[in-house]
């Protein structure tokens, strides 16, 4: 794990959804080393570290841990997601409507029950994907994640006023359980679109969701932040460019025709 300030996050309790593997688990470590106290939510609950089964399209549970929780929250993580990955003619009802219950709804009843347990100064902070900035293939799961991108600025505009920052963190090809059950095709492309030409870690995007949840960041709210290795920031064009380098070592064709 990368070396942190271990004290910047003490005595504050964060919510993390999705924390049984991948991105959650790696922002629960970092958290707790941080100091915070954490609960850590997911479907499938788990003995290390202690993780709460957790259906997080529940509104009923989400009234009932914040009715039995009843103290101050100082932060949420929203990391809790799925993807479906059929195509514009082959995706269905279900997919759209399993997607959206669990990367745009889950976070919103989240932010409802936990919202009013928050003091000035505390911090929301939903995973988004790269996929919510680009035309990605999967539209059950790229649509929801754009449709993220629009809770978080609303949410951002709503509780403003009292003070709770509500930021987005835009993930690029990630090493983690999800991304290993890509076809080898999609890893390697997706390394290819790459600027630094290597997969992110887990604690890659940690330590940028521990940064948006300490007092550091206290004037941070409404914004979305890569950790994407450079993917988005070419738009594309990184595959071009290497394109016409390969066409210019060519010897049959000459820098004039490029």
């Amino acid at each position: 794990m990368t070396a942190h300030n271990s004290e910047r996050l003490t005595g504050k309790t964060i919510v993390v959804t999705g924390a049984a593997g991948g991105i959650g688990a790696a922002i629960v470590g970092r958290l707790e080393h941080a100091g915070a106290e954490v609960i850590a939510l997911d479907r499938t609950s788990t003995a290390v570290p202690p993780v709460r089964g957790f259906d997080v399209t529940d509104a009923q549970q989400w009234r009932t841990l914040a009715d039995r929780h009843a103290r101050t929250i100082h932060g949420l993580v929203n990391c809790a997601g799925i993807t479906r990955r059929a195509r514009l003619h082959e995706v269905t009802a279900a997919d759209m409507t399993d997607a959206y219950a669990v990367n745009v709804l889950a976070p919103l009843l989240a932010i409802q029950a936990l919202s009013p347990l928050m003091p000035a100064g505390a911090s929301i902070v939903n995973i988004g994907s790269i996929a919510a900035l680009t035309a990605h293939y999967p539209v059950a799961y790229t649509t929801s994640k754009w449709a993220v991108r629009g809770l978080t600025h609303t949410a951002a505009l709503a509780l403003g006023e009292r003070g709770i920052r509500v930021n987005i963190v835009h993930p690029g090809f990630i090493d983690t359980p999800m991304t290993a059950s890509a076809p080898d095709a999609f890893r390697s492309a997706s390394i290819g679109e790459t600027a630094l030409g290597r997969a992110g870690s887990t604690d890659e995007v940690a330590g940028t969701v521990e940064f948006l949840l300490c007092d550091d960041a206290a004037y941070i709210t409404g914004s979305e932040i890569t950790v994407d290795g450079g993917a988005t920031s070419h738009g594309g064009v990184k595959s071009i460019s290497d394109a016409l380098r390969a066409a210019t070592n060519t010897p049959s064709i000459t820098k004039e025709s490029v």
